[in-house]
């Protein structure tokens, strides 16, 4: 049987439109996290949420998994994988997808996410999430990949678009490719605001162009985070780092993102450099804001 010929149940692509702005989920906000008040939200799309890495969860029981479930009890939760691999070598992915089934059948996640890179080859795995070229062959593969994903887990995904520090040649545009992929695979798109304005300070792509040959509704998800400098080349190649506050264009970039999108779940991740959870809490809130302006102008 073709890995396509197999239905997925007839959902929504966009699963998490009650979901306001989240953040990720760090073991060391515990306690903060379970400190706050019950939840008051009542507006859709204001709602708090969680988002977790979900090979940190591939354990059989222990703490993380503990404090998993007591944040479950009282929030949404996104399963974003970066593991996947979805662009090339998925021999070894049935296994990986039998661990990814089983959290999401304890926790049923609101989202759950990969990226549209490749990270593994004739079986070596390299934890590092590296572009894919974008030909016509790799779209192939990509898909093959997502189609896996889904059929493994029994439902749909969101793919995130890569951060890129060189440029190479392509049959495609990146655009073009993961939507493309999208619409093969019948999976939607988490849009990265910032690996974009990286993309664009890295490799000169426009990123204004590049969103609007995104279609609206393929966006479920937007992730905003912090980028750093090269240590050694300094502004002319910067790292996602995901080790410092959102930068100021990032901003801007999200607002013009939503202004095409309409309202969707954005991320706030912080990774390293972690922070006291009031500040994360306090970028959590700029990111509301944006989605709160975006309904009043609407109304």
């Amino acid at each position: 049987m073709k890995v396509n010929e197999s239905p997925l149940p007839s959902s929504s692509l966009i699963a998490g439109a009650h979901l306001g702005a989240g953040l990720g989920l760090k073991a060391e906000h515990l306690d903060d996290i379970l400190a706050l008040p019950a939840v008051s939200e009542t507006c859709t799309g204001s709602h708090l949420w969680f988002e977790v890495h979900t090979e940190n969860y591939f354990v059989a029981g222990g703490p993380r998994l503990s404090y998993l479930r007591s944040i479950r009890e009282n929030y949404d939760l996104s399963f974003h994988g970066v593991g996947g691999s979805l662009g090339y070598d998925h021999q070894s992915m049935p296994e990986h997808l039998k661990q990814v089934k089983t959290l999401i059948d304890e926790f049923q996640p609101a989202l759950v996410s990969e990226h549209a890179v490749w990270s593994r080859s004739k079986g070596a795995y390299f934890a590092d999430l590296m572009p894919l070229p974008r030909t016509h062959d790799a779209l192939q593969s990509l898909v093959e990949g997502i189609d896996r994903y889904q059929l493994g887990i029994g439902q749909r995904i969101l793919i995130e678009n890569p951060s890129n520090y060189l440029d190479f040649t392509s049959e495609m545009d990146e655009p073009q490719f993961l939507v493309e992929a999208a619409h093969r695979s019948g999976c939607g798109l988490l849009i990265d605001i910032n690996n974009l304005y990286i993309s664009s300070k890295n490799t000169g792509i426009d990123v204004v162009e590049y969103l609007s040959q995104i279609p609206a509704d393929l966006v479920g998800e937007i992730h905003i985070a912090g980028h750093d400098p090269d240590p050694e080349l300094g502004q002319a190649l910067l790292i996602d780092s995901h080790a410092s506050a959102v930068d100021l264009p990032v901003w801007a970039l999200l607002e013009h993102a939503l202004s095409l999108f309409g309202h969707k779940p954005v991320l706030v991740e912080r990774d390293a450099n972690i922070p006291p959870f009031a500040e994360l809490m306090h970028e959590r809130q700029t990111a509301q804001g944006y989605l709160e302006q975006l309904r009043s102008n609407a109304a």
